[in-house]
């Protein structure tokens, strides 16, 4: 996936969606949000909290509410992508066989505002338990260095490293992702800790 510097590059870049970028977009500009771009794609912020992301996928485009999990939806559009393991993020997809609802969009935008106004948020639960992929493991076990540097990562880098292996399906899948994780792990730094920056 491309990482695209400004808003302007990644509606270019998707020229499919290039029509709903630009009015979801124009959207967004006639709010108070402080457009940016986050993650590679347009995120929309409010008093330095994220309110909402923009982007397009192979069959549609769609709004990403952060908090979106504490929005009324009174129209019933909102979804959780990840069932199970997304806890506030909601999205809002548009195929492009119906005109977007300004006035709706506007509405929910506004709602997600005012969650940051009132500081209301759904924070990250940080008390899981680390389930340890099997494979993880193992390539601790053989490599004392990586597993020094793995015991100093904070909890909720470990249990990042060991799901996005146990994540993968395939066996294969997960011996490569091992692989790419290692010299991430023997650096210290965590699995996400490039977005966390931005």
């Amino acid at each position: 996936m491309q990482r695209h510097q400004s808003v302007d590059g990644y509606i270019e870049a998707n020229e499919h969606w290039r029509e709903q970028l630009i009015e979801l977009r124009g959207i967004l500009q006639q709010t108070e949000l402080e457009e940016t771009v986050k993650w590679g794609a347009p995120c929309y912020t409010w008093k330095g909290k994220n309110v909402v992301g923009l982007a397009a996928f192979k069959t549609y485009v769609g709004l990403w509410f952060h908090q979106g999990a504490l929005l009324t939806d009174t129209d019933g559009v909102l979804i959780n992508a990840q069932e199970g393991k997304t806890r506030a993020l909601r999205q809002w997809r548009f195929d492009g066989s119906s005109k977007i609802p300004t006035g709706t969009v506007t509405a929910y935008v506004q709602e997600a505002m005012a969650l940051v106004e009132r500081g209301s948020e759904i924070k990250p639960d940080r008390s899981r338990p680390l389930v340890m992929a099997p494979e993880l493991a193992d390539a601790l076990a053989a490599d004392a260095e990586a597993a020094d540097s793995f015991e100093q990562l904070t909890p909720g880098r470990q249990r990042e490293y060991s799901e996005y292996i146990l994540e993968a399906k395939r066996a294969d899948t997960r011996l490569r992702r091992v692989a790419k994780v290692l010299p991430m792990i023997c650096q210290g730094v965590g699995l996400n800790d490039r977005y966390r920056s931005q």
